[in-house]
């Protein structure tokens, strides 16, 4: 028998004299603890948490049955595995225990050798599958790890191009939870975003603009307007980051996390009414993640120095976001944007990089 010794074990039974022979039998090999009673039992397991519960079923007020229906019935203990006590032989009996979640019985008068093999062969499953899940935990942790050290490597060469990059990316994934959180209470964008989603938007924002590392220094630093030709060079780096992240995605296949970025990079600047770039997309031709990044990153814009511009007040870029509803941007995001414009306001103020951009966010 392999050390199980740190393993606690819950008998349950009404009758003194069983818990005294369990209590013997089991006793020097287990932690064992007693209840006398099925609702003393629930509270106990509810504190030590065992890993095996020996359930006797026949017991005034509430029966073995009822304390297991429960057990089951609660995500915290669902999963300690149940072994029922029980004099009953009827085959009927069993079924009856056995659909309730118990993985076996054990008859009165107890057999000293049956119950030693049967009370060790469960526990040994039971740390064999929290083993497991550790390692399914441990494993999970490092695939998140993975996402994350991938895409804050991408973004970084972004922020090592363009100065101004780090305090957008801050901000625009902030913007980028408020907003997302706000559709997912909204029936008709319920089903396409949930937490997992909604984080996987966050992580992938600082990718957005990962496509300017292609456009010419003496372009993207320029400290003036930009002329016509200079503006169709900008425009090509949501063409360069769709590639930039496709390079990385091919190694991880297409289903990889990293399409949420793709989307993102490509079609930040598509516009609602198709006359936006690279594709001339329309309406929910434009996937979800670049329709909401359009409409943070062009509040950030707005509300931040540039080289070439002042910042405008909070009250200004609202009300030139609710002016491009419909043409710009996705009317029904666009009304919901304007619900929480305020929060896009203090988060603007949090991790403003200029005081100039704090003064005017207060007007």
């Amino acid at each position: 028998m392999s050390d199980l010794s740190n393993m606690r074990i819950l008998v349950v039974d009404d009758v003194e004299s069983n818990i005294d022979i369990l209590i013997e039998m089991l006793g020097e090999d287990y932690r064992v603890s007693v209840a006398m009673n099925g609702r003393s039992a629930l509270e106990d397991v509810a504190s030590m948490m065992p890993d095996l519960i020996l359930l006797d079923i026949m017991m005034p007020d509430m029966d073995g049955y009822e304390v297991c229906r429960r057990l089951k019935a609660d995500r915290q203990t669902r999963d300690i595995p149940v072994v029922f006590l029980t004099s009953l032989s009827e085959e009927s009996d069993e079924a009856r225990g056995l659909a309730l979640g118990a993985v076996d019985y054990i008859t009165k008068p107890f057999s000293r050798e049956l119950v030693k093999a049967r009370v060790n062969n469960h526990l040994e499953l039971k740390r064999h599958r929290d083993h497991l899940e550790e390692l399914v935990a441990e494993r999970t942790r490092e695939l998140i790890l993975t996402q994350d050290v991938t895409i804050e490597s991408l973004g970084t060469l972004a922020e090592f191009r363009d100065p101004e990059t780090g305090g957008h990316i801050k901000r625009t994934q902030h913007y980028l939870r408020c907003l997302a959180g706000r559709l997912m209470k909204v029936p008709e964008f319920a089903d396409r975003l949930d937490d997992a989603t909604i984080n996987l938007m966050i992580k992938s924002a600082p990718l957005h603009d990962i496509g300017k590392v292609g456009v010419p220094d003496h372009i993207l630093l320029k400290p003036a307007e930009l002329t016509d030709e200079e503006y169709e060079q900008i425009k090509k780096h949501t063409i360069y980051g769709r590639d930039a992240v496709i390079a990385s995605e091919k190694k991880l296949g297409d289903d990889s996390f990293l399409k949420c970025a793709r989307r993102m990079a490509f079609t930040h600047h598509e516009k609602w009414d198709g006359s936006g770039y690279p594709q001339g997309l329309a309406g929910e031709e434009i996937p979800l993640e670049g329709r909401l990044m359009a409409i943070v990153d062009v509040y950030d814009a707005l509300v931040s120095k540039r080289v070439y511009k002042s910042p405008l007040p909070h009250s200004k870029a609202v009300a030139m976001i609710m002016e491009g509803r419909g043409t710009r941007f996705d009317p029904r995001i666009v009304d919901e944007f304007k619900s929480v414009s305020e929060e896009f306001r203090r988060t603007a103020l949090e991790f403003a990089e200029h005081d100039e951009e704090r003064q005017t966010l207060l007007k």
